[in-house]
């Protein structure tokens, strides 16, 4: 197991700066970093024993730096398990964030749209998840330094910053759906029929990430807020075959409009921690 501690130590000491938040952007969401000022990169190749992503659009490094006026740091890719990975290896990063001590998470992904009302390009706020997976990042002995055994998993995004961040958009003259995120394990695009039992059980996306990290987050105690891009709408839903450069493509296309949210989501918790 990685010594979460002595690397997340480490990568403070040689980079000089105590991040604030950790953000984990999803496909084609990498951009976010370029308006980091005075930032650094870390590739994941680069920590012995960490895990490496493969995916196009995850380009494999953590960044620091300064943004909206908060020290932070970016993951420009994430783990999935239908790479290979252990599930533990997945969430690694959570614990790394933790033991630097950051206490807020923000986690972006690219998701195909089960609810009918939703269009490609729109941005949702996950408010809860379902676990099709069937795999938990939490199996096998506790770390007690973390987080409590059996966690609550009642509430797996923060409410408070969630509520503050709808209303300071509807401010602005815009909506933020919220919706429940369903996580299936890939890498295979779901079926019509799964898509009509997913719909089913309640769920308004589908995607191959987050659940887990959602899951490890809520055992460190970390408030996370969770935006959804959905990049197309899911199979069954329309005629459209889906491809994974449409899901890199539309996220680039709604690229000025995430940014913005995810702006004012910082914005927001500014305003919170200050009170």
């Amino acid at each position: 197991m990685l010594n979460y501690f002595q690397i997340a130590s480490s990568m403070i000491r040689d980079i000089g700066m105590k991040p604030k938040i950790a953000l984990i952007l999803g496909s084609g969401l990498g951009y976010l970093t370029c308006e980091f000022q005075n930032s650094t990169a870390v590739y994941y190749s680069q920590i012995p024993g960490f895990p490496a992503s493969t995916v196009q659009g995850h380009s494999g490094r953590f960044i620091f730096g300064n943004f909206h006026g908060i020290p932070s740091v970016a993951m420009e890719g994430r783990f999935h398990f239908y790479e290979g990975h252990e599930i533990r290896d997945v969430v690694s990063p959570i614990y790394l964030f933790k033991e630097m001590g950051i206490e807020r998470l923000l986690i972006t992904n690219a998701s195909g749209g089960i609810n009918k009302t939703y269009s490609p390009g729109e941005i949702v706020a996950i408010r809860d998840i379902i676990n099709l997976g069937f795999r938990n990042p939490l199996r096998g002995p506790n770390e007690e330094k973390f987080g409590v055994r059996f966690p609550d998993m009642s509430s797996v995004v923060d409410l408070e910053w969630l509520a503050r961040l709808r209303e300071r958009l509807c401010r602005d003259g815009h909506e933020l759906k919220e919706g429940t995120y369903i996580w299936t394990l890939g890498p295979s695009y779901e079926s019509p029929s799964e898509i009509k039992s997913f719909e089913f059980l309640g769920a308004d996306m589908v995607g191959m990430s987050t659940v887990p990290e959602l899951i490890a987050a809520n055992h460190c105690r970390m408030k996370t807020l969770a935006l959804s891009c959905v990049t197309n709408m899911a199979s069954g839903i329309l005629k459209e075959k889906l491809s994974h450069d449409d899901v890199v493509r539309t996220a680039n296309r709604i690229r000025h409009r995430f940014s913005d949210i995810v702006g004012k989501a910082l914005e927001v918790l500014k305003e919170i921690d200050d009170e």
